[in-house]
């Protein structure tokens, strides 16, 4: 299978310590602490996801639910010091009054599928949890949370072992030019590719929940809307996730920020990354949005071709099979990480604030998949 205080008002403000921090064992004096802050808008959302997720008012859904699946999860995913790290809020006295919902057997079933392998979630498990009770916006905050709770646990394995590998001894070397490698059977401008079920067509997305009409959405919705994505209004997924704006705020703020900022690890390298986890995640749709992007940036497609065919051996240089060696690795068996998976990425020049790129591209993408994935289906064009 694959596998603190918090602040409790609806202002965005800094909690008092940064629970990936203090998970991955980070003090401000590490060199992983500054090379985390790189990327300081990233981080700031990620913080900020964890507080509206877990704090934010949700009808039918109470802090203690949120927080007992958070446990579950984590436990699952071999993540010990995230496990205690909620276990310990939900001993606060503050859960004591909090009542149980009818849907916890219904909620815990479908994170723990979503948490061990998000290609088995289906329409049928998602219309189990609304049979259960919930409602469409207390599924979106489930399925938020869950999904953030994969990107959580993988980043803080990975800082554990970055952190549990040698510093870099010498200044990293220039990044090579993904452009550089071209197959002389790859087009610079490629085809259509389908391979196992994957492509790089594009497509559609129809959502398994009701998304927010558009005429019906609220000032703050259609702020975040407009914040998110610049087809958002039009998008099932984007109407859907907008169900609970301030979750999809802090987690559209964060992913623009680790997959498009510039500097750092080449932005076709970060698609790469996220071309990886989509097919090994097995989400359709992610797969061909991303594909389409890194032969755009990299203008060539035989490494579309070989992740489509197999991520465990696609390549087409050492870098690029260093970056999707450890991409499986990460959405894998993220609770096994250790410094040998870092180890060829180091050899060939990577620096911390690279690999903490690439980690957080990785890992943005175990969220992105059970978004996508777990509330609805790619719509293919009808020769597909």
């Amino acid at each position: 299978a694959m596998m603190w205080m918090m602040n409790m008002n609806n202002d965005l403000q800094p909690s008092p310590m940064d629970v990936i921090d203090r998970a991955a064992g980070l003090q401000a004096s590490d060199r992983l602490y500054a090379a985390r802050r790189f990327r300081a808008t990233a981080i700031e959302h990620t913080q900020a996801s964890h507080d509206a997720l877990l704090f934010d008012a949700v009808e039918g859904l109470s802090v203690s639910d949120r927080l007992k699946v958070a446990i579950d999860v984590c436990q699952a995913s071999r993540a010990a010091t995230l496990t205690r790290h909620y276990q310990a809020l939900l001993a606060d006295p503050a859960r004591a009054q909090d009542t149980r919902s009818p849907a916890a057997a219904a909620m815990q079933e479908w994170s723990r599928t979503l948490t061990l392998d998000p290609r088995n979630g289906d329409q049928s498990s998602l219309q189990a949890l609304k049979a259960s009770g919930l409602s469409d916006a207390a599924v979106v905050a489930l399925a938020q949370l869950v999904a953030f709770l994969s990107y959580q646990t993988r980043v803080v394995a990975g800082l554990k072992a970055l952190a549990a590998s040698p510093a870099p001894t010498a200044q990293a070397q220039d990044s090579i030019d993904p452009t550089a490698h071209t197959s002389k059977n790859t087009p610079a401008q490629p085809g259509v590719i389908r391979i196992n079920g994957f492509t790089n067509e594009t497509l559609q997305w129809r959502s398994w929940l009701t998304p927010v009409h558009i005429d019906q959405a609220s000032s703050e919705q259609l702020a975040v809307l407009d914040e998110s994505h610049p087809q958002a209004r039009t998008s099932d997924y984007y109407l859907t996730l907008v169900h609970q704006p301030r979750m999809l705020q802090h987690r559209s703020t964060a992913y623009n920020a680790i997959m498009y900022a510039p500097g750092g690890l080449p932005r076709a390298e970060r698609e790469l990354g996220a071309l990886v986890v989509s097919v090994t995640n097995g989400c359709v749709y992610c797969t061909s949005v991303h594909a389409q992007r890194y032969s755009q940036l990299a203008k060539r497609s035989d490494t579309v071709e070989q992740v489509f065919q197999d991520p465990s051996t696609a390549g087409s240089t050492p870098r690029e099979r260093a970056i999707a060696r450890l991409a499986q690795a990460v959405t894998i068996r993220p609770h096994a990480l250790g410094p040998v998976d870092l180890a060829p990425l180091q050899a060939l020049g990577f620096s911390d604030e690279d690999l903490i790129d690439l980690l957080h591209a990785t890992a943005i993408f175990g969220w992105a998949n059970r978004l996508m994935h777990n509330l609805g289906e790619p719509v293919f064009s009808a020769t597909f």
